[in-house]
């Protein structure tokens, strides 16, 4: 045996080279070039015990080129090596466990020696010190993505999304992270089965959406129980019984569930022919499973509060309604009863009847425009945001109101949605907010009305919009703003 001192230095260099990246694969392949370098071996190979566990695939392979001979005389050539030349094989231990084996193959100068073998044990033992810290780090930022992504999708879901646009949330965001071809969510049928309802796919999802896994299927019972299903390979597994199952490789099927609800399936399809998950990835997986179902039912929670408080205001409003009604038709009913008795008893004159009928005419076409304004109200989507302008104007009445203690009073006068765009209603909004809040901030307000008139013309003659919003606070204040249309 041949002292291996004169090979220290290499083998140094060897076992640091080993040590100078994290990630796995970077890893292995210092590992099998350290090899290499150190036997002058032409073949470097690295067999995985187990490749699914770290989702490698193969093995790594490096080749020495045939170094260029220097110019000299002329050597008998040498005899070529025989088909299958001496191998040396080193097993790599991690944590006890055979990572792998570390083959070499084609050294130059002959047979290996136990000096070879010696030098590739020693960075054999550091390989696998090697390959455990890059496991760790794996795990840590495989880890740490998944948190930050079901952080994500908690943070999506609860900020108003829809239920259509939350699933999909939650389908696009495990695809991305799971590296996935394909983010599908299925939900029960009535009649036993379950159906895609949402899939985001890097490619044209095309006929995913709508597929169903009918009764009777073999995977059904594990879903509807709540299981997770774990497969190798969709297009072979006896278990799929879909039409797109030959599009598919290794795939994950979780459960969203949730307090002993069921909300549907999560599935993390692969191409055919894809590495296959990592038990790290299924468990990391499976967790962000459960925090999202619990973030749809956290949003399905919210919105019902939401929609509750909608339908409470709209009770309110209703009795406000049903107040101001009875309030404004029994006064204008005994003006004109009055108005009738003076005129016949009292010999009143045309000029003043005619004055009073007019005012009692003014407060039925203003209770009339109170009963339209409300019932337009209550005719809004109660989680959507108002997108017509009858409905901005409203929104800004409503935030007032949370100030003033009481709801303002609105009127619209003549075809605003038609004759009131952009950028005139954000200048009006503007300067309705002005107003508003400059009544907010007066003493001894306890009414506010707002009139939008697009039948009013300018004192050109132009048409235009008027603006007027009245307040009772001390003598009275009117705030009047007009536009050009």
């Amino acid at each position: 045996m041949h002292d291996p001192v004169p090979r220290l230095p290499s083998l140094l260099e060897a076992v640091l080279s080993v040590g100078t990246d994290l990630e796995l694969r970077a890893t292995l392949q210092h590992i099998v070039d350290a090899a290499a370098e150190l036997t002058e071996a032409r073949y470097a190979t690295l067999d995985m015990t187990d490749p699914g566990r770290d989702g490698l695939r193969g093995i790594r392979t490096a080749q020495r080129p045939e170094s260029p001979e220097p110019p000299a005389r002329p050597e008998p050539p040498e005899p070529p090596e025989p088909p299958e030349s001496p191998e040396l094989i080193v097993p790599i231990h991690v944590d006890d466990e055979v990572f792998g084996d570390l083959r070499l193959a084609g050294k130059r100068a002959g047979p290996f020696t136990d000096e070879d073998e010696q030098l590739v044990r020693v960075l054999a033992t550091q390989a696998g010190i090697a390959i455990g810290n890059a496991r760790l780090y794996e795990t840590a930022r495989q880890r740490e993505r998944w948190i930050e992504g079901a952080a994500a999708v908690t943070t999506a879901l609860l900020s108003g999304e829809s239920a259509a646009d939350a699933l999909m949330t939650v389908a696009e965001r495990a695809r991305r992270l799971a590296e996935a071809s394909a983010g599908v969510i299925l939900q029960p049928t009535e009649d036993g089965g379950m159906e895609i309802v949402t899939a985001s796919t890097l490619d044209d999802p095309g006929d995913i959406v709508g597929t169903v896994i009918e009764p009777g299927s073999p995977v059904l019972e594990q879903l509807l129980g709540g299981e997770p299903v774990f497969i190798d390979d969709s297009a072979t597994d006896p278990r799929m019984t879909t039409h797109v199952r030959h599009r598919f490789g290794p795939n994950m099927m979780l459960p969203l569930q949730a307090g002993g609800r069921l909300l549907g399936t999560l599935a993390l399809p692969r191409r055919r022919g894809g590495r296959p998950y990592t038990a790290v990835e299924r468990l990391l997986a499976t967790q962000f499973a459960s925090q999202a179902a619990l973030a749809l039912v956290h949003a399905e929670a919210q919105h019902s509060r939401e929609r509750l408080a909608v339908y409470e205001d709209r009770d309110r409003i209703a009795r406000d309604l049903h107040d101001l009604v009875v309030q404004r038709l029994f006064a204008t009913g005994m003006m004109l009863e009055s108005t009738q008795r003076r005129s016949t008893g009292t010999g009143d004159t045309d000029k003043d009847v005619h004055a009073m009928l007019g005012r009692a005419v003014d407060e039925l076409q203003s209770t009339v425009q109170e009963v339209r304004t409300a019932i337009f109200a209550l005719q809004q989507p109660p989680a959507d945001a108002p997108t017509t302008f009858r409905g901005k104007v409203l929104r800004e009445a409503a935030g007032a109101a949370a100030v003033l203690g009481f709801q303002p009073s609105t009127r619209f006068t003549g075809p605003v949605e038609n004759r009131l765009a952009e950028p005139v209603a954000g200048r009006l909004l503007t300067a309705l907010r002005r107003a508003l809040t400059a009544a907010s901030r007066r003493a001894g307000v306890s009414r506010v009305e707002i009139t939008v008139d697009v039948t009013a013309p300018l004192p050109d003659g132009r048409p235009g919009v008027r603006l007027t919003v009245f307040d009772d606070g001390g003598t009275g204040t009117t705030v009047t703003w007009r536009s050009p249309l």
